[in-house]
């Protein structure tokens, strides 16, 4: 019975309506999956969580607008490959804990570069499904902004189709509650999902982020193209700022920027880079190369 219940828990992580047979290798999996869980459920007390950042840069001038804050979590001082926890930490409870930490460190890092009279850039925050679906994201998001006297214009959160279409009349009503208290709201991995655009129009987003997969195919050919284009295309029509992820290569730069997209973020331009190799970069101004290398 162990064993049979081993293969349905792997049946419905790979999406449900299939079938697993068990193998030995199934139990080790779940011994150490319960062996992360546990030793995350500590990891905020004992302070090994922390934020690298990546930075997002406009098209148009090559300087940071922006930056995605990302989680890292180092263990016995060694970075864990977010791969390996961060699904984890979804899967459970833990997310609500850390989803919080996060936006709140992301305000007291902002109310730091403030009191130094530094003028850094919006960060973005990824919001897990089951942090959202929680219901409290604005309460959270809310107490963590008064607690560290930080303008909501600092932040970004960044939410997924998915998620959003779970339940879409009480996800656009906490959307709005988000967009009242003054954020930005950016839709992530847009068309890897549902991609209903009546539903589109009805949530207060400001920005679509096009997703690696399609930034991946832009230099195969004109097919290649084709998503992209019509996302930028679409996005713009709406009033929306349009953001590549994903961007690694020259060409794909050119293409971007030639077709309007406003900002990049990719491995092309920077890696996820520690608080103080961020800081750095920011200070040297317009950066990543002007907009005739991009």
């Amino acid at each position: 019975m162990r064993d049979a219940d081993a293969a349905l828990y792997r049946a419905k992580e790979q999406g449900r309506n299939r079938f697993c047979f068990y193998t030995q290798d199934l139990n080790r999996q779940a011994v150490d999956k319960l062996e992360i869980e546990v030793a995350l459920s500590h990891a905020l007390s004992r302070g090994e969580l922390l934020l690298h950042y990546q930075p997002k840069v406009c098209t148009t001038t090559g300087s940071i607008v922006g930056a995605e804050a990302l989680l890292r979590w180092r263990r016995n001082g060694e970075l864990v490959p977010p791969g390996r926890f961060i699904p984890i930490a979804e899967q459970s409870s833990l997310i609500l804990d850390i989803g919080a930490w996060v936006i709140d460190e992301v305000c007291a890092q902002q109310a730091r570069w403030r009191a130094q009279g530094l003028d850094m850039p919006q960060i973005a925050v990824n919001v897990a499904a089951r942090q959202f679906a929680a219901g409290q994201l604005d309460t959270v998001l809310s107490e963590a902004l008064h607690r560290h006297g930080v303008p909501p214009q600092c932040l970004e959160l960044e939410v997924t189709e998915s998620m959003l279409m779970d339940r879409p009349a009480e996800s656009a009503a906490m959307l709005r509650r988000l967009k009242e208290l003054g954020v930005s709201l950016s839709l992530d991995d847009f068309g890897t999902g549902y991609s209903s655009l009546a539903y589109l129009r009805q949530f207060p987003i400001d920005a679509l982020k096009i997703d690696k997969s399609f930034v991946d195919h832009i230099e195969t050919g004109p097919e290649g193209c084709a998503i992209v284009d019509a996302v930028i295309a679409l996005a713009h029509r709406l009033g929306l700022t349009v953001v590549a992820e994903g961007v690694e290569t020259t060409g794909q730069q050119a293409h971007l920027r030639a077709q309007g997209c406003d900002v990049l973020q990719g491995f092309g331009l920077a890696r996820p880079m520690p608080l103080g190799d961020f800081e750095a970069l920011c200070s040297r101004g317009a950066l990543l190369g002007a907009s005739s290398q991009l």
